[in-house]
């Protein structure tokens, strides 16, 4: 799931992540039409890829008309009820004598939440989205069009964000790992990825050919920036971590913890009721 305010690069991140138009870019011409779009809308998308000969086939949940209106509570509960509605089809399939052998598991497995390059500190909406809805779903903050500040600025900015997300107690996707049982790779590569947090993404659905090789990237005045170039952005690194290494572990983690968490807590609810 992907989740930011308009204009932030979601549409061209999934494009760029997916290698193909999974999103097209909405062209508001009149002033009509800009507002009508001001409601959220949550649409999925199913996409068939092919990721160093494994197949997958991936579920991009985009949430046009997040962020746009001075109260989003109400785009929150849209959010939330999605994800939790989900889980009630789990709930209601395990319930059943005879289960349905074509039923397809819908679970939200990471939401990408969008940060605006502001430069300051995470805004009130950052902070109240995040904490609402990662208990229920891995978190992973991003910030967006990164390429819009100066790596010191990145730097310091990736600082405050997490020193926001510590401060308020929002709880994150963070790598976790346990010592005892992992292997020293395992945690090595967590730690990495974990001093990454909030993940810096360009991208670009442009090629050009750099010193005779096809590169993604964004055009200036001054240079280019690399979409897959891991010393321009975090986008190459946060890609193989979604869609392979670290692919079963949010599975599991939604399995195992989230959706068992809002299990119990639903069924103690029930029996309160009764």
């Amino acid at each position: 799931m992907i989740v930011g305010s308009s204009g932030c690069g979601k549409s061209t991140f999934v494009n760029t992540l997916c290698e193909s138009p999974v999103i097209l870019r909405k062209d508001h011409a009149n002033a009509e039409k800009a507002a009508e779009s001001k409601t959220i809308s949550i649409t999925p998308t199913t996409v068939e890829m092919d990721e160093d000969g494994l197949k997958l086939s991936l579920t991009v949940v985009d949430t046009p008309g997040f962020g746009d209106n001075i109260n989003n509570e109400p785009a929150f509960e849209d959010i939330l009820g999605y994800i939790e509605h989900q889980y009630e089809e789990i709930l209601s399939q395990e319930s059943r004598i005879k289960r349905n052998p074509r039923f397809q598991d819908n679970r939200v497995h990471v939401l990408l939440y969008f940060i605006q390059p502001s430069g300051h500190h995470l805004r009130e909406m950052d902070i109240e989205f995040m904490r609402q809805l990662g208990p229920r779903c891995n978190v992973i903050p991003v910030i967006a069009k990164s390429d819009s500040m100066t790596p010191q600025e990145l730097n310091a900015f990736k600082k405050r964000v997490m020193e926001d997300i510590s401060h308020y107690k929002i709880p994150i996707y963070d790598f976790p790992y346990d010592e005892e049982e992992d292997d020293e790779e395992t945690i090595e590569e967590n730690n990495e990825l974990r001093a990454l947090l909030p993940f810096a993404v360009i991208g670009s659905e442009d090629e050009v050919v750099l010193n005779g090789r096809r590169v993604r990237c964004r055009q200036y005045p001054w240079g280019v920036v690399e979409v897959d170039n891991s010393k321009h952005c975090d986008f190459s690194k946060l890609r193989y971590m979604l869609l392979s290494s670290h692919l079963h572990d949010l599975k599991d983690i939604t399995h195992d913890v989230l959706y068992e968490t809002w299990r119990t807590e639903k069924l103690s609810k029930e029996g309160h009721h009764e």
